[in-house]
Order: structure tokens, then C-alpha cells, then sequence
């Protein structure tokens, strides 16, 4: 099979995209926010858990802690305490606490708007200031790359590449900047809605003529 060329993937990337957004025209963050320290926050806690779970547990956790000092002088063991039920909490909650720390000592309490100083945070990547920056800001500065990202990135075959970092530059070369957030909620949307990984939907996908992995 010949290989597929810059100009004709960004082309079938614009269709497949131009479809995505009319089937998800309201495809946002689904996380539950107000502030951007509440978005950093949830997006800490939603490494390998699941936006509905992150939810149940920030609903109380920003009742009681409403700001960077509240979590930076919080005693670790309670932070434990109220985010128990998520995933590897003893150490999101030791990164939670550091990250606050660090934005009171640093940024008078204000959550950064570059990658650079995000990702100088206790607990924060690429991926995290990608949606920090994209939600809370409105800064296109990357791709989120998820689970559901990358693997409908494969199976779109927009890119062959194994690590959220070298995808993420693929999927930046692919649409316009302006699209760079976008993209990441059509895609999670897609893979949580229809493309799920084992048991994708592909008799009722509405991608399904420009899927060149349907079955």
C-alpha cells in the first residue's frame, strides 16, 4: 500500500472531522468545573479514571476546598481521605497538594496559561495543560491525547505512532490550530459514544464509509 501523503490525510482528516462535528456539535470537556483550579484539579484526578467517577468525587472536594491555598494547606491524609474512591489517590493527592502549593508560592494562586509553567506543576503533563489550557483558557496549544484519542487515531489511520506525544504532533499537522481542542472532544465523544474498543459500533458509526479499520 503506497504511503498516504501530508496533503491527502489533512484532506480525508477535514471530512472525517467535518462529520464529527455534526454529529457532536456540543462535544465539550466533561469534566465538571467553574474555575480553572477546579479543572486542573479534576483533570489530575482523571488519570486512569473515568470523567463520571472524577465527578461524584469533585462535587464535595471543591465545596470544601475552594482554593489553591485551601488544597496547598490541606494535611495530605484528608486529601487521601476525600478522594479515596479515585484511582492511585495517595499520590494524586501528594501531587495535588504540591501543585497548590507551588501556585500560591509561584503564581499568586492563579493557574498559569503556558504549557511551560503548567507542566512545572506537581502531577501536571502535556495532556493535562492541553486541557487546562484548551478548556479553562481557551488556548490551542496541543492535542489531548487519551486512550480514545490515540486509538481512533490508529484506526483512522491518521497516525502509526505508539506514544501521546509523537501522535499529538501527527494529529497538530493534521487539522488547524484553531481545532486542536475540538478535535480531542470529537474524537473522546466518538470513542465513548460509538468506537468503544473492544466492541466498536461500526454497523451504526457514522464514519463508518471513512473508516478504513471498519469490520
Amino acid at each position: 500500500m503506497p504511503r498516504e501523503s501530508l496533503k491527502s490525510k489533512q484532506s480525508r482528516t477535514a471530512t472525517i472531522t467535518g462529520t464529527l462535528a455534526v454529529v457532536y456539535p456540543d462535544a465539550h470537556c466533561e469534566l465538571d468545573y467553574q474555575t480553572p483550579l477546579q479543572l486542573l484539579i479534576a483533570t489530575i484526578l482523571s488519570a486512569q479514571c473515568t470523567d463520571k467517577q472524577v465527578n461524584l468525587v469533585t462535587r464535595p472536594l471543591f465545596q470544601r476546598y475552594q482554593s489553591a491555598t485551601d488544597f496547598a494547606e490541606a494535611p495530605v491524609h484528608q486529601l487521601e481521605k476525600a478522594i479515596r474512591r479515585i484511582g492511585l489517590f495517595r499520590s494524586k493527592a501528594r501531587n495535588i497538594k504540591a501543585c497548590c502549593q507551588r501556585l500560591v508560592e509561584y503564581y499568586d494562586e492563579k493557574v498559569p496559561r503556558t504549557m511551560e509553567d503548567l507542566t512545572s506543576l506537581a502531577g501536571v503533563g502535556r495532556k493535562t495543560a492541553n486541557v487546562v489550557l484548551g478548556n479553562a483558557f481557551g488556548i490551542n496549544a496541543g492535542v489531548v491525547v487519551d486512550t480514545h484519542v490515540a486509538r481512533l487515531s490508529q484506526r483512522f489511520r491518521l497516525s502509526s505512532a505508539k506514544t501521546p506525544e509523537k501522535i499529538e504532533r501527527d494529529l497538530m499537522k493534521l487539522v488547524p490550530d484553531h481545532q486542536w481542542t475540538l478535535l480531542s472532544h470529537w474524537l473522546i465523544w466518538h470513542g465513548r459514544r460509538r468506537c468503544s474498543a473492544r466492541n466498536p459500533d461500526c454497523q451504526n458509526c457514522e464514519l463508518s464509509q471513512l473508516c478504513p479499520s471498519r469490520t
